[in-house]
């Protein structure tokens, strides 16, 4: 199928929340005050590596309108945070790791007077040296940045099969090539914060962004020191997130705050401190080296990645394994050397991020294949072909994964698009000034969605029949633009034949929600879509059955329908709720019938994971190819993105909106990773404070030429129905973009942002040159 708003406008369902935000009626989590709210502010270091001498809070504390000033002894619990490491203090004790670490925090009655205080507290530092890239942090005499040591090595990866040496040994071509990937901003317009909320009972609401409530009780329980069930979190609406709220960021401050002073406190983070405390896209350096027999069979393939997480851990660790199973790429290679490390640096943050590692593996694996294929003289789209797994071949783990044809599928449709064949009959436009080059390039990638074989990953879900006879489904998900409530809106239609007036949807609230897991990894939608397919039975069976005795009708005479209960064969066929002909009771007037507890319907799974005991492996992937036209001024180096079309293998299309959103979106933050953003830093500290001299691409930048191609087949019987998308969108543009550039200008990019002077130089080092005779 087709999707673009010209083919799907008759499937599309108007998103619930989608006038409320484009006319700026929606209340972020941000937007809430109180009456008598106080305003938190956090200290943060001025250095990225310093010993602490004494910090004196006297002046702050003293301050009129001041109620509260914090350090590391007034933390009652544990002063660490972190999902799946908490090695990150709260207030550090002794040392300041990087420019945003936190030393104290103040609540007081107005913004400015928090400021004030602020700048009251007196720190007395030790300046370090610090050690500004992953080589400083793996020199031998680097001093270690936390105490488990040994070394500033976070995490450890490798993959290892066959004989990579002798392999290569016979091997007739090899490219070593060296990539480089930024540090990108997830640039989400709303900010971090929240409104912290004590009450009369001791209990602590939190009403922060976040894609983990039940994460952020838990983590914040240990801070605190209290039963998780003494905080409330709620974490919908947000406004962005991207991977980049999945961590704790301003929670800790503000719940300390709030039950320091027992007042509502209020946190918002202004951009530049964002910018200075938030988590960023690992920066990877990847070197790899790949080799082929003489008809163009991958034989070895060696990889060393390195990234830079930053100060503290965060998902530090899980990026690194998602980054070292994808560096394999959709292809069948016998021989495998892949090692990678994450490295702790005095430099920013890293951490979760749409793709997580993903993009820069996909990045360098693609780029390794369009530069064999043309070793070969071969179409780099047919070298693919010639070289990908087939459907039945274990994982890139070598674990058994889920078998479709998505590969396939993807890889033909591509094959045949107009779009491609312009890349394999290129010709020449006489309007063009000859300083402008065009190009085609492709790119095609295999995607793990769920967090992977050994990390807890809980899924499931609750519908009822509510006292107001509405159809109501809680999930703990977060919606942050993703469109996944109107998602379930059309799921719940489906299943039910209702209108939406007839469903009541609660997500992100630890006090209303069951535990099945976050909106995060490509999830999402995979697991609401299995959730009801295993609640709809016993909940529509209670339904028709109160309606029988009701009515005294045969239950299975009866359907669910529009407004209530209907005869079969007489539903309306319009979404109408007038009582005509065949219409036989409301829900409204079932919900009565027995105690509200025989009207709930809960189930509890986890997602799918592979059989096969390998950390970190996936079992469901999405599969995806992306094709890209550019445009190269060789005058100032300038690229622009004339035509884009993906083609993905998902499953069944729920919501084609939300699909085309999905991938439009991804594609516009793939467009910065390869084009214009990079979080700079030197001497770890950022040179790039806002987003004036941050270059996210705007409507500009964007072209309006997008087509996307969905593939909704499955296997008969798939047991797992509709496949996350939030991902798949992002992780191929890159090497797409930058083939595009080679077809123009026969230049071969290696770093992200692509660098412009390296485009309007007139020599460059022949690809031969990085090519290793056998």
């Amino acid at each position: 199928m087709l999707l673009n708003r010209k083919h799907s406008v008759k499937r599309w369902h108007l998103r619930p929340d989608g006038i409320p935000k484009v006319t700026g009626q929606l209340q972020y989590l941000t937007d809430m005050t109180l009456p008598g709210m106080l305003h938190g502010r956090v200290l943060r270091s001025t250095y990225p590596y310093a010993r602490i001498l004494s910090i004196d809070t006297t002046e702050a504390e003293a301050m009129e309108g001041v109620y509260a000033v914090l350090t590391s002894k007034d933390v009652p619990g544990l002063n660490r945070f972190g999902i799946a490491t908490p090695d990150q203090p709260i207030f550090c004790e002794d040392v300041v790791r990087y420019v945003g670490d936190a030393l104290a925090a103040v609540a007081a009655d107005s913004p400015e007077r928090a400021a004030l205080a602020l700048s009251a507290i007196q720190v007395e530092y030790e300046e370090l040296t610090p050690l500004d890239s992953t080589d400083a942090a793996l020199a031998p005499d680097a001093p270690e940045l936390h105490p488990h040591g040994p070394g500033n090595v976070l995490h450890r990866t490798e993959i290892k099969r066959g004989n990579v040496e002798h392999a290569f040994a016979a091997c007739e071509h090899i490219v070593t090539e060296t990539y480089y990937t930024p540090r990108q901003m997830h640039a989400y317009m709303e900010t971090e914060g929240g409104l912290f909320v004590p009450d009369d009972e001791g209990r602590l609401n939190v009403y922060a962004a976040t894609q983990h409530g039940y994460k952020d009780r838990m983590q914040l329980a240990r801070i605190i020191g209290c039963p998780e069930e003494d905080i409330r979190v709620v974490s919908s609406p947000i406004g962005g997130s991207f991977g980049g709220k999945d961590e704790l960021n301003v929670q800790p401050y503000g719940a300390l705050l709030a039950l320091t002073s027992g007042r509502p406190v209020k946190m918002h983070n202004s951009r530049k401190e964002s910018v200075r405390a938030g988590l960023k896209r690992h920066p990877m350096k990847i070197e790899m080296q790949t080799g082929i027999s003489r008809e163009g069979i991958i034989q070895a393939h060696r990889v060393r990645i390195t990234a830079d997480t930053g100060a503290y851990a965060t998902l530090g660790a899980p990026v690194l394994n998602f980054c070292t199973e994808h560096c394999l790429g959709p292809y069948s290679i016998p021989n495998v050397d892949v090692e990678g490390l994450s490295v702790y640096t005095n430099n920013g943050l890293s951490g979760e991020f749409r793709g997580f590692g993903g993009n820069q593996a996909i990045f360098a694996v693609e780029g390794q294949m369009d530069r064999l294929a043309e070793i070969m003289n071969m179409d780099p789209w047919e070298f693919r072909r010639r070289n990908m797994r087939e459907k039945a071949d274990p994982g890139p783990l070598n674990q058994r994964i889920l078998t479709t044809d998505g590969l396939s599928q993807v890889w033909e449709a591509m094959d045949r698009s107009e779009l491609w064949q312009k890349h394999k009959h290129p010709q020449a436009d006489p309007s063009q000034p000859p300083w402008i080059k065009r190009g085609v390039g492709a790119a095609i990638a295999m995607h793990g969605a769920g967090l992977g074989y050994g990390i807890p990953d809980p899924a499931g879900g609750r519908l009822s029949l509510n006292s107001e006879g509405k159809i109501e489904v809680a999930f703990s998900y977060e919606e942050f633009g993703q469109g996944l409530i109107a998602t379930l809106e059309i799921m719940l239609c489906n299943l039910f034949q209702c209108s939406t007036s007839d469903l009541n949807i609660i997500i992100g609230d630890t006090d209303r929600v069951p535990h099945s897991g976050s909106s995060t990894a490509s999830r999402s939608t995979t697991m609401a879509w299995m959730a009801l397919q295993r609640l709809q039975t016993p909940f529509r069976s209670r339904v028709l059955s109160a309606a029988s005795a009701l009515s005294g009708i045969p239950a299975d005479e009866l359907v669910t329908g529009p407004g209530g209960v209907w005869r079969k064969g007489q539903l309306p066929s319009h979404d109408v709720e007038t009582k005509s002909l065949g219409f036989v009771t409301a829900y409204s007037d079932l919900a009565g019938q027995g105690t509200a507890e025989e009207w709930v319907f809960d189930t509890h799974f986890d997602y799918p994971t592979t059989p096969d005991h390998v950390v970190g492996g996936h079992y469901l992937y999405t599969y995806a190819a992306v094709a890209a036209e550019v445009e190269v001024n060789t005058l100032t180096g300038e690229v622009k993105l004339l035509d884009t079309r993906h083609v993905v293998a998902a499953g069944p299309v729920i919501n084609p909106m939300g699909f085309i959103g999905q991938i439009e979106g991804g594609s516009v933050m793939a467009l910065g990773f390869t084009l214009t953003e990079d979080a700079v830093m030197q001497d770890s500290r950022y040179l790039t404070t806002n987003l004036d001299t941050y270059l996210i691409p705007t409507i500009r930048d964007i072209h309006t030429n997008l087509e996307v191609e969905a593939i909704e087949d499955l296997p008969e019987g798939d047991p797992f129905g509709p496949r996350g998308i939030g991902e798949i969108g992002s992780v191929a543009l890159a090497p797409a973009i930058t083939a595009a550039i080679h077809q123009a200008t026969r230049l071969w990019v290696n770093r992200l942002p692509v660098p412009r002077e390296q485009l309007v130089q007139s020599l460059h080092v022949p690809l031969q040159e990085r090519v290793s005779p056998t």
